[in-house]
C-alpha cells in the first residue's frame, strides 16, 4: 500500500476544514501530552516509537479502515519509519514531512478584511498559537507581531508586490522569538517596539509611545492612545483603520493575559485590569479584536481567522466581566498556567543578548502557547 509525505500546510488544511484525522502520535508519552496537533475532529492515539520496533501487527487492529492516518515524530525519521511498516501491514498512511518542528513553524495566511487600497491579512501558526498580521496599502506593508518565520512574510510581501516599510512588535515576547528586527534588517524598514520593554535590549529601535501614527499608503496605524500594560509593561494595542484593535497579548478570544512572564504579576495584575476594563472600555464596541495569540481551537472560526468584535467580547469573555478588583486580581494569580518553554532565554533573544543558532531556536519554541489566563 502506499505511504505519502504530508507537508504541514496540508495538515492545517484538515484542521481548518474539519476534515477526521487518525493521528497516530510515536513520540514518547509526556512529549504527546504536552503538545499535538490540535483539531475538533482529528482522534489521536499515542504509541511511543520505541514500542513498534518489534513490528505493528498488534497495532494494526486498532486503526481505523475509514479515516486518512497519519504518522508523527518529533522530527520525521520514526514516522516515516512507522508509516513504511504499516504500508507492509496493507494499510495506506501518510506521514508529516518535517514532524512536529515542521508543524510549529507553519504559518497560514488568511484575509481578515479590506483596507483603503489594500488588504489585512491574518498569518495563523496553528501549531504554537501564535498569530501575526500583514497591513498592505498601496504597495507598502507593516508587520505586526512577527514570527522568526522571516522568509514566509518577505515572500508574502513580494507576492502582493508590497514593499515592506514598517515592522513592529506590540511587546517583548517570551513565548516566541520575534522576526521583527530581522525582517527590518533584510529589508530596510523600521523596526518599532514599546520602550518600555526595552530597556535592556542591545540594538536600536524606532519607539511606539502614545501619540505615534504611522502611515502606509492610505492606511493610518494609530498608536494613539493605546499604551495598555498588564501582559507587559509595555504591551501596546494598535488601532488599524479605526476598524481593527490588534491586542497583543491582553486580551484573547476566550482569555486574557498573563502579566507574570518577567516576574511580576503582582505589580503587572493591577495594570491588567486597568487596560481591560478602563481603556478597552472606551474603544468603540464594533472594533474587530485581533490577538497575537489564540489558546484554543474552537477559537479558530470557520475560514481559518481568529477575531470577534469587541463588544462581543465584553459580553461572553468571562475574564471582562469580574466585578471585583479583588476577585479579578485572585482568578489572575491563582489561574495562571506553566511559564512558556524557555521563556527567559527567549526573552533574552529578543532583547538581542543572546543569538542562538536556528536550531537551538526550534528546541526553545517547541511547545504550547501559554500566554494566557483562563479565566472562569
Amino acid at each position: 500500500m502506499t505511504v505519502t509525505a504530508w507537508k504541514a500546510s496540508e495538515v492545517a488544511e484538515r484542521v481548518i476544514q474539519k476534515k477526521d484525522v487518525f493521528v497516530l502520535d510515536v513520540r514518547n508519552e509526556d512529549a504527546f501530552a504536552d503538545w499535538k496537533i490540535e483539531s475538533e475532529s482529528f482522534t489521536y492515539k499515542n504509541v511511543p516509537y520505541f514500542d513498534l520496533l518489534d513490528g505493528v501487527e498488534e497495532l494494526v487492529p486498532e486503526l481505523p479502515q475509514d479515516k486518512e492516518i497519519l504518522v508523527v515524530c518529533a522530527k520525521v525519521g520514526s514516522s516515516q519509519m512507522v508509516a513504511e511498516m504499516l504500508s507492509d501491514e496493507g494499510l495506506d498512511v501518510a506521514y508529516l514531512e518535517g514532524g512536529m518542528k515542521a508543524w510549529s513553524e507553519h504559518l497560514e495566511p488568511v484575509k481578515v478584511g479590506d483596507l483603503p487600497g489594500g488588504e489585512l491579512y491574518q498569518f495563523v501558526r496553528l501549531g504554537k498559537g501564535c498569530l501575526s498580521y500583514m497591513a498592505i496599502s498601496n504597495g507598502e506593508a507593516a508587520i505586526i507581531d512577527a514570527t522568526r518565520m522571516t522568509d514566509t512574510f518577505i515572500s508574502f510581501a513580494e507576492e502582493k508586490q508590497a514593499v515592506i516599510k514598517h515592522v513592529f512588535d506590540t511587546h517583548l515576547h517570551a513565548d516566541h522569538i520575534s522576526g521583527g528586527r530581522e525582517i527590518a534588517e533584510k529589508t530596510g524598514a523600521s523596526y518599532w517596539l514599546p520602550p518600555a520593554d526595552a530597556e535592556e535590549v542591545v540594538f536600536s529601535y524606532e519607539k511606539v509611545t502614545d501619540g505615534t501614527n504611522v502611515q502606509i499608503g492610505d492606511t493610518t496605524i494609530d498608536i494613539n492612545a493605546l499604551y495598555s500594560p498588564g501582559h507587559t509593561i509595555g504591551s501596546t494595542s494598535f488601532v488599524i483603520d479605526n476598524r481593527f484593535l490588534l491586542s497583543g497579548d491582553i486580551l484573547f478570544i476566550d482569555s486574557i493575559g498573563r502579566p507574570d512572564l518577567a516576574g511580576k504579576a503582582e505589580d503587572w495584575v493591577g495594570d491588567l485590569r486597568e487596560t481591560l476594563y478602563t481603556r478597552y472600555r472606551s474603544l468603540a464596541e464594533e472594533l474587530i479584536v485581533l490577538p497575537a495569540h489564540f489558546m484554543i481551537m474552537d477559537e479558530v472560526q470557520d475560514d481559518g481567522s481568529v477575531q470577534e468584535k469587541l463588544g462581543v467580547l465584553f459580553n461572553e469573555n468571562h475574564g471582562l466581566n469580574i466585578e471585583s478588583e479583588e476577585d479579578f486580581r485572585a482568578l489572575v494569580i491563582e489561574n495562571l498556567p506553566p511559564q512558556p518553554n524557555s521563556h527567559q532565554e527567549i526573552r533574552q533573544t529578543n532583547m538581542g543578548r543572546l543569538n542562538p543558532d536556528d536550531e537551538k531556536k526550534r528546541e526553545m519554541e517547541i511547545g504550547p502557547n501559554r500566554c494566557a489566563v483562563k479565566a472562569q
